[in-house]
């Protein structure tokens, strides 16, 4: 690999986790394509489709120029209807024509990975037009990827590689944003702490502090008066974060101690990925 030190980490992850994708759309028939996944209104095919999607983009390829049906419930924004256009141009597909374009698509990215030379800090495509760094658009590519791998594992029943490096990427990307959701989202009170114990596979202790002006900041130091302790497995985690399901739906994987109020907004402000 020639890639950049910094992005090498979430090569590495997505290298991970698109192979693991490969692997299980592999032996697919056909019907199976057309499984729900906990990814709101995607099948199994729409996954593969997406991750195909946007690695083509990654690579510099012209979008579709495709017309979305009326009638798709889950498209309800204009980022939603970006990201749907690679999806809908490939629902008729073939499990061979789906493979296949996986596979080929990887090897031009497993190329263009080990040939990269740009800096981190170079501007790319981001959805929608705007504009990204080389390396967020690496690590939300690592973060994307492993999300979808574990959306099709679940619908599989094929679990698995919720250590892998794409799991600490993903742990990364959700705890960034962890401190918005319990200050402004689910309006903590000032000079108060909330602590987040997860175990499993991936397991942290953070604490959310929420200053006299109400921001919000996050470390791994334990607070000795939290106001709220929420306690939840690493798989419950991510999937309450990605909004793959509600808390209301697994009230036996997530515990509290302290003001329950407080935790419920937290937990209904939870899911943080569009």
């Amino acid at each position: 690999m020639t890639v950049h030190p910094s992005l090498q980490n979430y090569a590495d992850a997505w290298t991970h986790a698109v192979e693991a994708i490969a692997e299980l759309v592999g032996p697919l028939v056909e019907g199976e394509w057309n499984r729900a996944t906990p990814c709101p209104g995607w099948s199994v095919r729409d996954i593969v489709s997406h991750v195909i999607g946007m690695e083509c983009e990654m690579l510099g390829d012209p979008r579709p120029i495709h017309s979305l049906p009326r009638d798709l419930y889950h498209v309800q924004s204009e980022f939603a209807r970006y990201m749907e256009m690679q999806v809908d141009v490939r629902r008729h597909h073939t499990a061979p024509e789906m493979t296949s374009e996986l596979e080929y698509t990887m090897i031009r990215r497993a190329r263009q990975l080990r040939n990269e030379n740009r800096s981190p800090d170079t501007l790319v495509r981001a959805p929608l037009g705007a504009e990204q760094t080389l390396e967020l658009a690496y690590r939300m590519r690592a973060f994307d990827t492993w999300v979808h791998e574990q959306d099709l594992r679940y619908a599989l029943n094929k679990p698995g590689n919720l250590d892998s490096p794409g799991a600490y990427v993903t742990r990364d990307i959700l705890l960034q944003r962890l401190a918005k959701v319990v200050a402004k989202e689910a309006g903590a009170p000032a000079n108060s702490a909330v602590v987040f114990d997860v175990g499993g596979p991936v397991e942290f202790l953070r604490t959310v502090r929420v200053d006299p002006d109400g921001r919000g900041s996050i470390d791994g130091s334990p607070s000795l008066g939290p106001l709220v302790t929420i306690g939840m497995d690493w798989e419950t985690y991510y999937r309450l974060a990605c909004g793959r399901v509600r808390a209301a739906a697994v009230p036996d994987r997530v515990k509290v101690d302290g003001d329950t109020e407080l935790a419920e907004a937290i937990l209904r402000a939870f899911a943080v990925t569009p």
